[in-house]
């Protein structure tokens, strides 16, 4: 039971044995209740119809002799079984004594007829069962309404009874049942393999699925996922087949992580082990070694900057960097993140042009991320233009957006490098840099519901952080 094949196949066979067993019953209930009905309205049209006679011959007064054959007659054309019963009264009850039967019996033992009591009680012809000594009997009384013509009075004086039994009906009812009961069985022969045909086709693409899951699983991410179809399982196929690519690409970058890093730290490295060896040179001058602990300086600063950078791209991966949402006028953060860079700014023989409107530009956002992704940006600019490049920063609002964009007016991006200018350790030149800045600030623009955009020609080259205004 365990197994999933099994209970499924159990689990329809049921089903299929429930709705066969319903409709079985339904069905043999409603034939048999349908042909019972329809005998005793049948029988109920032959006694009307073969009744009158009796009725008649009662009202003239013919003799007892003459009504017996009246009633053999009718028996013999409804070929029914026809009983003429006397009505009294016993403390206020009727009663019925019978008068004559066509099977010549004055005494009646196998049948009660209490069908008549009622058609004398509603004076209307009634249909009854009883149950005989050959099984049900089917019963339909007609009461016989005698007018006295003194006081114009209508009484009920007898009632005819005509029975047959429903042998007839019993028998077609057990032909339908046992014709029923065999078609069940083979409907059910069928629903069992059918069945177990179903559970064990989905059985076994769910341990395809499984045997692939357990692949991917050991590190094996080069095996696909099964898409058979488009049902449930072929969804999950599909989502599990996402999910494989999504892992692959993860491992991929992982992997050129991993490399590029260790490349980029292998750099600076390097240096440092070289600029140190020269330094142990007894005859090194002080001017060579005043320029070699300035470059050492630099390749230091590179490394921390490198480990700065990959450990906030880290926590931004992880989702451990937390960020503090409140109000921000990102015209202030402009100006305060400006004024930080006016040393670089001077060194490099830029100028920075505030273009910012006069009214605030408000954010919901955290303002120290904020800084930190203008930081990144005009830092950018200044790296990877030459010196005397010129920069704007600008602020802007539009509907329910907000932009913060950072402009310079050096060569531009290559076309070519714009697809992955935010992936981590891209860089668009030679220039100095762990190409993990951009990486950083995208990431922190969407952690902020936000995004960063860039739009670069010969030129002209804009990034642009959009965040909810």
């Amino acid at each position: 039971m365990r197994s999933l094949r099994t209970r499924l196949a159990l689990s329809l066979f049921v089903i299929v044995l429930g709705a066969v067993a319903i409709v079985g019953l339904a069905v043999l209930r409603g034939l048999s209740d349908a042909l019972r009905d329809e005998a005793l309205d049948n029988l109920q049209m032959q006694a009307i119809r073969y009744s009158r006679g009796i009725d008649v011959a009662i009202d003239k007064g013919d003799s007892a002799r003459r009504i017996d054959l009246l009633v053999r007659d009718a028996a013999d054309n409804a070929t029914a079984r026809v009983t003429l019963l006397g009505l009294y009264s016993n403390n206020g009850a009727l009663r019925t004594y019978p008068k004559s039967d066509s099977t010549r019996q004055v005494e009646i033992r196998d049948l009660q007829f209490d069908v008549a009591i009622d058609a004398a009680n509603a004076r209307t012809p009634q249909t009854a069962v009883e149950a005989g000594d050959a099984g049900r009997v089917g019963e339909a009384a007609i009461p016989l309404i005698y007018e006295n013509p003194n006081t114009k009075q209508r009484t009920v004086g007898s009632v005819v009874v005509f029975s047959r039994p429903l042998t007839d009906v019993d028998d077609d009812v057990r032909v339908v049942r046992d014709r029923v009961l065999f078609g069940t069985a083979v409907a059910l022969l069928v629903a069992a393999i059918g069945a177990w045909m179903i559970a064990r086709g989905v059985a076994l693409r769910v341990r395809r699925l499984e045997a692939v899951a357990d692949r991917v699983a050991e590190g094996d991410l080069t095996v696909r996922f099964p898409i058979e179809s488009s049902d449930e399982l072929g969804q999950l196929a599909q989502t599990l087949e996402q999910m494989r690519r999504q892992l692959a690409e993860l491992d991929d970058a992982r992997s050129r992580f991993i490399a590029t890093a260790s490349h980029e730290l292998r750099t600076p490295l390097f240096s440092l082990g070289g600029f140190l060896e020269l330094l142990e040179e007894e005859d090194l001058d002080e001017e060579d070694r005043a320029r070699f602990i300035t470059q050492l300086r630099q390749q230091v600063r590179r490394m921390q900057d490198l480990a700065t950078g990959l450990l906030d791209l880290s926590k931004l991966e992880a989702g451990s960097l937390e960020l503090r949402r409140e109000r921000t006028d990102l015209g202030d953060v402009a100006r305060m993140v400006a004024d930080e860079f006016a040393p670089s700014l001077f060194v490099h023989e830029s100028h920075l042009e505030l273009r910012l409107p006069p009214e605030p530009v408000i954010v919901h956002g955290d303002p120290e991320r904020v800084a930190q992704v203008l930081r990144i940006l005009i830092d950018n600019a200044l790296t990877h233009t030459p010196p005397g490049t010129d920069l704007v920063v600008s602020a802007s609002r539009r509907g329910d957006r907000a932009r913060l964009g950072v402009g310079d007016f050096g060569p531009g991006i290559h076309r070519t490098m714009l697809p992955r200018i935010f992936e981590p350790f891209v860089t668009s030149d030679d220039a100095q840099g762990s190409g993990l800045g951009l990486a950083i600030a995208s990431e922190l623009a969407e952690r902020m519901d936000g995004r960063l955009a860039v739009d670069s020609q010969p030129g002209r080259t804009t990034f642009t952080l959009e965040l909810p205004a």
